[in-house]
């Protein structure tokens, strides 16, 4: 219930962040889901909490605008680097969720979890008083006062003297529309983004639950020839999670550390397609080593190194989506892109849990076949954005970023095929 309103929310939040501002839309999806989510600990029956956590995953959805605005501020350099690094706070948030809920379940119970859960959200909430619109863009939609007052706040606070030259007004078009992510020269882009994010959110949730089953089989050859006993409770009855079943919880969710300092170390290096490529391969290769009837250590191992590879894939995609499409676009482009993720969440379950039931080795042929694909597609995707600026405009080619005082140099101009001239 949660992806279905995170799916059905995502483009949505995308054109509003195109149409209105990228702070506007993050601060209503933010105020939207901390409102809900207080709200579900108060659901008096169970229809109530669905109803509730739906609502709750259509304001998620507007989370990945966070990554599009940071975008815009960031200097090419260092994007790559500041992206993944804020990606960093999610895994925290994870083990975050874990410890609280140690704490928490069983004493206050699921109401105050899910009460202290939305809290964060509020000091959110207060301090985005301080956060600037993107300056990207006031400057397409024509407040150039607005953006200039922005730029000369973070000189100040940098100690930094304003870059000299004059702010040039962009060419004033439409923002936010569903067909320009499908023009020529994004069309083929599109579609691999979208095959992509949907192959990293299916087959990062599958490993999620099948380190579940595996774990609870105890090794991979008890898995494939086990057949589950079903067992007479009853309906309404609730079983708490062990200390064991939190421990494993927090190893799974530490693997995502290794790789987002492995991703850090290979995306400015080979660039971010390869970087995706890379990691839906290892993946892959991972996936089917758990073919060969493994201990429980050696498969561990294998988990831990798919979780942190498809983990990594992940955070690349979303350093590359925000700088593929133009200023525009930007905010529609991940938007979407976060919603064909969410249909793969969908999706995986039914493989993880339910084909598994019928044949463990069927299941991992589709993971591992559905990464190989999405490592074909990173390869095929046409633009390379490493070493580029951001796309200002549909109309106009990759732009330059902004060199500072005494920075000039005649070599490094503009770039418009993707490389220095």
């Amino acid at each position: 219930v949660v992806f279905v309103g995170m799916m059905s929310s995502s483009t949505l939040w995308g054109n509003i962040s195109d149409q209105y501002g990228r702070k506007t839309g993050l601060k209503i999806s933010v105020l939207w889901t901390l409102y809900y989510g207080i709200l579900s600990g108060f659901a008096p029956i169970y229809s109530w909490i669905l109803v509730l956590r739906g609502l709750v995953g259509f304001g998620i959805g507007g989370v990945p605008q966070s990554v599009t605005l940071y975008a815009e501020f960031l200097p090419m350099k260092a994007r790559a680097k500041c992206i993944l690094l804020i990606e960093v706070f999610w895994a925290i948030g994870t083990v975050f969720e874990v410890l609280l809920a140690v704490l928490v379940m069983p004493t206050l119970g699921w109401r105050w979890l899910l009460i202290l859960s939305a809290l964060p959200l509020l000091l959110f909430a207060v301090l985005c008083f301080w956060l600037p619109e993107s300056a990207r863009y006031d400057v397409l939609s024509g407040n150039q006062e607005k953006a200039i007052a922005t730029l000369k706040r973070i000189a100040t606070e940098n100690g930094a003297p304003m870059p000299l030259g004059k702010l040039i007004i962009s060419r004033q078009e439409d923002r936010g529309k569903m067909r320009d992510l499908f023009t020529p020269h994004f069309r083929w882009t599109t579609l691999l983004l979208w095959f992509i994010w949907f192959s990293n959110a299916f087959s990062y949730y599958g490993l999620v639950l099948l380190t579940t089953e595996f774990f609870q089989a105890g090794d991979f050859c008890s898995i494939s020839s086990r057949r589950k006993e079903v067992e007479a409770k009853c309906s309404l009855s609730c079983e708490y999670l062990t200390e064991e079943d939190y421990t494993d919880l927090l190893w799974t969710t530490l693997s995502e550390f290794p790789g987002v300092l492995v991703t850090l170390w290979i995306i400015d290096r080979i660039g971010r397609k390869k970087t995706m490529a890379l990691s839906f391969f290892v993946f892959s290769f991972c996936s089917l080593l758990l073919f060969l009837c493994v201990g429980r250590n050696v498969l561990t191992v294998l988990l831990f190194i798919a979780r942190a590879f498809i983990s990594g894939g992940f955070q690349a995609a979303y350093v590359y989506t925000p700088e593929v499409y133009p200023t525009a676009t930007r905010a529609l482009g991940l938007g979407t892109c976060s919603g064909m993720a969410r249909v793969g969440a969908l999706i995986t379950p039914f493989i993880a849990q339910v084909m598994l039931e019928s044949s463990v080795y069927l299941t991992l042929g589709v993971y591992s076949g559905c990464c190989l694909l999405a490592a074909v597609a990173s390869f095929f995707l046409p633009i390379e954005t490493k070493g580029r600026g951001l796309q200002e405009s549909s109309h106009k080619e990759w732009g330059q970023e902004m060199v500072g005082r005494g920075s000039h140099s005649p070599g490094v101009t503009r770039s418009n095929s993707g490389s220095q001239e």
